[in-house]
């Protein structure tokens, strides 16, 4: 296992990102309850009755050296609140991708998430010496490439018919990234960010 999945925690003011753990299984079903967020067709969120097969994925991932899954955990309520992890690792060429993240509907749009990307963004840049962190969704998911572009990433493409949907239907994944040159400004700007919060 490279250090790109070596289990770690990291954490800031509004928010804690915890080693996923069998034990989060509960917690995270409440989360995802808040929402219903399995029902939205454009993204893939585990349903309650999921979750546990879904941390074993995140789990094997990590195993295989291709993930770092993280519990989200809201520091002001003290509770679990989403998941997120580093995706896609290749070390060799230093690049991740931050995805597979879904949060309770009450935290949206809100510093945490914020927070949890500077922190994930800090990690991989300053620690990992990252040249890269991409970013991907589906096309039809609006609110989340909104809030990719607000941390300041940039759209680089979109894979067509890139994948397919639960129901069949395809999937144009809408490609983004932030580069190890842009990383100084966008840091900035997820901080002034936060200090308006």
């Amino acid at each position: 296992m490279t250090a790109f999945a070596e289990p770690l925690s990291l954490s800031g003011s509004h928010a804690a990102l915890e080693p996923l753990a069998a034990a989060h299984h509960d917690e995270l079903v409440d989360a995802v309850r808040d929402g219903e967020l399995w029902k939205l067709w454009y993204t893939a969120v585990p349903s309650p009755e999921g979750m546990r097969d879904e941390i074993a994925r995140r789990l094997a991932l990590q195993g295989a050296g291709s993930m770092l899954p993280f519990a989200v955990r809201n520091l002001a309520s003290g509770k679990i609140v989403g998941m997120t992890t580093y995706m896609n690792i290749d070390a060799k060429n230093r690049r991740v991708e931050i995805g597979s993240t879904w949060y309770a509907k009450s935290v949206q749009r809100s510093a945490l998430n914020t927070e949890c990307k500077l922190l994930l963004l800090a990690h991989a840049f300053e620690k990992l010496d990252c040249i890269a962190v991409e970013f991907r969704t589906g096309f039809f998911n609006f609110a989340s490439r909104r809030a990719i572009e607000r941390l300041g990433a940039k759209q680089d493409g979109i894979l067509r018919s890139h994948q397919r949907y639960a129901d069949g239907s395809l999937r144009d994944t809408v490609t983004f990234s932030i580069i190890a040159q842009e990383w100084p400004a966008v840091k900035r700007h997820l901080q002034f960010k936060l200090s308006g919060d």
